[in-house]
């Protein structure tokens, strides 16, 4: 069935982790001068199918056709023909402020943080520093000027990397005061140093310096980093597979425990986005146990690691979810968010039926910080 609009019952309901599908000339527009021989780009090759371009050359990460695929919701997402083109199928609210700000209203969600979609392609394929800084730069630019005129609704959310701590500091900061109230970075890092490394601390000082958080999203990841166990699956199946996994995201988020990065900054607002949640209950309490012993306590922490969880972590789910609610005030309910991951195809669009059945076992209290406020008061929105 295609993309069918439910009104959702409940006030004040924040999407975390909603997503556009960005122009396709947005970095020949937004980058600097020197940098657009090399923006990213989609082109149409001889073969007739689009191919995307990063770093001025074809990618090799991204299976040239596959663009149209991305914004394919309901069952039109298993229909899938390579001569779709990207621009041309971007569906309801997924390209357009205004048609959002309708869609929003429709939905009866009070606001959207939004995520890239192309952005999540490109940055496995390059190890470019300034010009990595360059891409997010211009995305960060173009995202703020699309949520400006919004009255808050549509809340844009920095893209930063780790291959230069310093040079994202920066940019962390002139996005901060454009507008964007966050960051999200990949969960993986072209030096092959831990997302929690000390060489990364430039970054997460300018976060705490500027009180927003930052969040861990899955990205297309570099072909080493990609964990396929298995081989032959087929690409569609790998494509599953690999969909499924959430150890990316969860393994980013155990260096920041292991090499006691929540230590060293105790008010640095840390996320991990589009992974589920239910896992969240057996990481922790892993973590603890493991803490306990003589092998734990040679970690940098002071403290049980779910304590730094509860004071400084979040963590946003799938509506489809049923053993997460059950979880949620055990771990601590001011930690959990939820959201649509809407346009993407990887996610069902019966999103609001299935959110009611999640919030319908919480208490009052703990409803209304899932559904709204643990976003309104981590992203100061």
């Amino acid at each position: 069935m295609p993309y069918e609009i439910v009104r959702f019952p409940h006030a004040g309901t924040i999407d975390a982790d909603g997503h556009v599908l960005e122009p396709a000339n947005l970095w020949e527009e937004y980058l600097e001068e020197r940098y657009r021989a090399r923006a990213l780009r989609i082109r149409v090759g001889d073969d007739g199918y689009e191919h995307l371009e990063v770093g001025g050359v074809p990618s090799t990460r991204t299976q040239p056709g596959s663009l149209g695929m991305l914004g394919a919701m309901g069952e039109e997402a298993a229909k899938m023909s390579p001569e779709r083109r990207y621009m041309e199928h971007i569906p309801f609210g997924g390209g357009d402020a205004a048609e959002r700000i309708e869609l929003l209203d429709q939905e009866n969600l009070e606001k959207v943080l939004l995520y890239p979609t192309l952005g999540l392609l490109w940055e496995c394929e390059l190890d470019d520093r300034e010009l990595t800084v360059a891409y997010q730069r211009a995305y960060n630019r173009w995202i703020a000027d699309f949520c400006r005129d919004s009255g808050g609704r549509l809340v844009p959310i920095a893209h930063v990397s780790l291959l230069d701590p310093e040079a994202a500091a920066v940019e962390l900061e002139r996005a901060v005061a454009d507008g964007c109230r966050g960051a999200f970075m990949a969960p993986f890092t072209h030096t092959r140093k831990a997302p929690g490394h000390a060489d990364h601390d430039p970054l997460f000082a300018a976060a705490c310096r500027l009180d927003v958080p930052l969040a861990i999203h899955p990205t297309i990841e570099p072909t080493w980093a990609v964990p396929v166990r298995f081989k032959r699956l087929g690409l569609a199946s790998e494509f599953f597979y690999n969909t499924m996994l959430r150890q990316g995201a969860q393994q980013s988020l155990l260096s920041f425990y292991a090499l006691g990065t929540l230590e060293r900054f105790p008010t640095l607002k840390l996320g991990v986005l589009e992974s589920g949640s239910g896992w969240v209950g057996s990481f922790l309490d892993r973590l603890d146990a493991i803490y306990e012993t003589a092998l734990g306590r040679t970690t940098p922490l002071t403290r049980p690691p779910s304590e730094y969880f509860r004071r400084q972590c979040f963590v946003s789910g799938d509506p489809d979810e049923t053993a997460a609610p059950h979880l949620i005030d055990h771990v601590g309910a001011q930690c959990f968010m939820w959201a649509t991951d809407y346009p993407h195809p990887d996610h069902s669009s019966a999103w609001a039926p299935a959110l009611e059945r999640f919030v319908s076992s919480l208490t009052a209290s703990t409803r209304a910080k899932v559904l709204g406020g643990n976003v309104a008061r981590i992203y100061g929105i």
